[in-house]
């Protein structure tokens, strides 16, 4: 249910925008608009406004929109009204009514982004769980408990300021795909104990930041204390006296630092005739020694241990709020960055740098809109931004049939004088159609096959 109604509210926001950059700057530029449609397809509800000759309407297939003006090329148009007509104007007008769509779709991207900012959203506060050993972050000297004040380029003064642990992995994967290191200022706790590391970035050189990537990275989960949960009845959590609330410190002598490290240790145990695990945990305020004896399980074709009990307690959360000049300029400052990113992702793909799997379509929009609802409003906020920032993109491609296209044949006619000849123009538009279907095709089957967990 909200798989449906997320995609239908983003895409019909979105749409009704974008739309609307076209028909008002039209409007401003003195051209007739004839229909704006909501959707292609049979009409479902139409609406005629007489002093604007303006028929909007809602249509049957809600998979985008039009806005269909006077134009010569598609049906006369009397004399007295040619002046009216979108074909008659000069060619600035033109591209401005073009760039009208995606640019405002880039302008609600920098409001949606503020307004997420300014009603503040709980996100997981920028302290490090264990990393695991090989990794970048192993490689730096990152510890678990390390808290990420702020982060820098080598070689440069410029600190930025990080607020969340969401905050720090977006800056790593920007500063992988530049191929660039990162300093970190880290504390032990908000401002003790300073001192800074060096993440490698720059030695991945990664035309993607993919699962394979990550892991190589390092960066884990957020930092949770290894707290026992309920054991289940009769596991060996529970055979061994474990009880909700116990705080691991040790297993084996081996001090035990949060929940990945904890995870590790369980996992870890593969041979059961080496004999039961000696821990040590505190609970009340005392510690006690426990012997635990993990089941063996097969995982994946490795065995590994199990206590049948959930860990974890609980990741420490900051809420992440501005002012509104600043989450203006934050909003501005994320649509920059999620703008350079989707262009530089997409030349990425074509240079076949970058796996055609990152494209998504509809069924995925559809799950994350769902999903960013059900969260709260600044998250579906920040994820309405993110799709407008990726339909403005999408539509400044140079690809005849978007908007982008249109403004390549604009600039051909500035420069040479002369309009895109009839024949050029027609398998331009075709060949354009062919590019669009296929993209839209593997969109789709990105979408069904990580549905099926086959991605």
């Amino acid at each position: 249910m909200f798989t449906v109604l997320g995609f239908l509210l983003t895409l019909g926001v979105l749409i009704v925008v974008h739309e609307y950059g076209h028909y008002r700057v039209a409007r401003w530029c003195g051209v007739r608009v004839l229909r704006f449609s909501v959707g292609f397809g049979p009409v479902l509800w139409r609406r005629q406004r007489s002093h604007a000759h303006t028929e909007f309407t809602l249509s049957a297939v809600p998979l985008g929109g039009y806005v269909r003006m006077l134009d010569q090329r598609e049906a006369p148009v009397p004399p007295h009204e040619q002046s009216q007509a979108f074909d008659t104007q000069p060619v600035w007008r033109r591209a401005a009514i073009v760039a009208a769509g995606p640019s405002v779709n880039l302008l609600l991207a920098v409001v949606l982004y503020a307004a997420a900012h300014l009603v503040g959203t709980q996100e997981p506060a920028p302290v490090l769980s264990s990393p695991a050993p090989g990794t970048l972050a192993a490689a730096a000297g990152l510890r678990p408990g390390d808290w990420v004040e702020a982060v820098s380029v080598p070689g440069s003064d410029e600190w930025r300021d990080i607020a969340s642990l969401t905050e720090l992995r977006w800056i790593v994967t920007q500063a992988v795909l530049d191929g660039e290191d990162l300093r970190l200022r880290l504390s032990e706790g908000s401002g003790v104990h300073r001192h800074e590391a060096v993440l490698a970035l720059s030695t991945l050189e990664a035309g993607e930041v993919d699962d394979a990537v990550v892991r190589r990275i390092g960066l884990g989960p957020a930092f949770m204390p290894p707290v026992i949960g309920e054991p289940a009845a009769d596991g060996p959590a529970a055979r061994a006296g474990l009880r909700e609330g116990d705080e691991v410190l040790s297993i084996d002598g081996q001090p035990v630092a949060d929940t990945v490290a904890l995870l590790e240790r369980v996992r870890g145990y593969a041979d059961a005739s080496a004999g039961p695990m000696h821990w040590v945990v505190e609970r009340g305020g005392s510690r006690l020694e426990l012997a635990v004896q993990p089941r063996l399980v097969h995982d994946a074709g490795r065995r590994m241990g199990r206590i049948d009990a959930p860990v974890g307690g609980g990741a420490r959360m900051v809420t992440v709020q501005l002012d509104p000049l600043a989450a203006l300029t934050r909003g501005a400052q994320r649509t920059v960055e999620m703008a350079t990113l989707s262009v530089r992702m997409l030349g990425r793909m074509v240079t076949g740098e970058a796996s055609l799997r990152n494209l998504s379509g509809p069924l995925t929009i559809g799950d994350y809109a769902g999903q960013a609802i059900q969260r709260g409003p600044s998250y579906y906020l920040a994820f309405l931004a993110m799709v407008s920032v990726s339909l403005g993109v999408l539509n400044l491609l140079p690809l005849p049939m978007l908007d982008g296209g249109h403004l390549m044949y604009y600039l051909f006619e500035g420069v040479t004088g002369r309009p895109v000849s009839d024949l050029w123009h027609k398998w331009l538009q075709r060949g354009g159609a062919f590019l669009l279907l296929l993209m839209m095709t593997i969109a789709l089957s990105n979408d069904v096959a990580r549905l099926l967990g086959l991605q």
